[in-house]
């Protein structure tokens, strides 16, 4: 048996942290005195708190530790969780990297002292047009390519014609911006008469007076944009008039390079 010095020392854990072990139930020690308090910990105990150290280095939680020893000899158990845990620091590699990517562009704008981007703002009418569409209400903003991905097979063996523009397009149908269950409507302009699939809508819709922007880069900028749109509106004297809507003229289907991307952001509009 080891005191709790002794076995802080075996197992490079502080004796702060072995105290809140016990605390938890996470690892109790072998014996307890209980008139004085003493801990005293058995040598097998040294493999449980290898496993701990093991399962926090991996970055689990003390419960999430405390279930999953529960569970160290079931190796298909034991896998899921590990697969599960690795997608989930995969998921935040990725949220890192685009926060990178997002102050490398505020350091490179702030270090070439670059005035605010301005945008040009116009006022045009999109004429009546058939469409594909697929409406569905999503987990997030950013789930909106699962849309144009249920759209590409259900309509795979369909043959669609582009219609002319062959204009691709994402409604926003919120009256507001929500964190979660988003509804979005995406449309791509045909030529022709198709049947309706499961989840792909042929429709006809009527023309749209917009207030537009077309930019170059990230949709990052799109706040940017929808200042500019906001601004020119008010200074025109023009209300905004049912759902805002995106172009996508050059987009992730042509190009991988954010800063290649073409969009136009559209607010429908009508005069005070």
């Amino acid at each position: 048996m080891f005191k709790i010095g002794e076995f802080s020392k075996l197992s490079r854990i502080s004796i702060r942290m072995l105290r809140h072990y016990d605390e938890i139930g996470l690892l109790v020690p072998e014996h307890t005195d209980p008139w004085t308090g003493y801990r005293q910990y058995a040598a097998a105990q040294l493999i449980t708190a290898s496993r701990i150290t093991a399962l926090r280095e991996l970055g689990f939680s003390l419960a999430d530790t405390a279930s999953l020893l529960a569970c160290w000899e079931d190796r298909s158990a034991m896998e899921q969780r590990l697969l599960a845990r690795r997608a989930a620091v995969e998921a935040s590699i990725l949220e890192a990297s685009d926060r990178l990517r997002l102050l490398d562009t505020a350091l490179a704008r702030l270090r070439k002292e670059e005035t605010p981007m301005k945008y040009d703002v116009t006022i045009k009418t999109l004429p009546e047009r058939q469409v594909a569409s697929v409406r569905q209400i999503l987990p997030g903003y950013d789930r909106e390519g699962d849309l144009w991905h249920l759209f590409a097979r259900e309509t795979a063996s369909l043959r669609i014609q582009d219609g002319d523009p062959p204009l691709c397009v994402s409604i926003f149908h919120d009256g507001e911006f929500k964190e979660s269950d988003v509804d979005v409507e995406i449309q791509k302009t045909v030529k022709g008469t198709y049947p309706d699939t499961a989840h792909v809508n042929f429709k006809t819709v009527p023309p749209v007076t917009v207030a537009s922007a077309t930019f170059q880069g990230g949709y990052h900028l799109i706040g940017e944009v929808n200042q500019a749109v906001a601004a020119w509106a008010e200074a025109n004297g023009y209300a905004f008039e049912g759902p805002f809507f995106n172009i996508y003229h050059v987009s992730p289907r042509e190009t991988r390079d954010p800063d290649e991307f073409v969009t136009e952001v559209c607010y429908p509009v009508r005069k005070r």
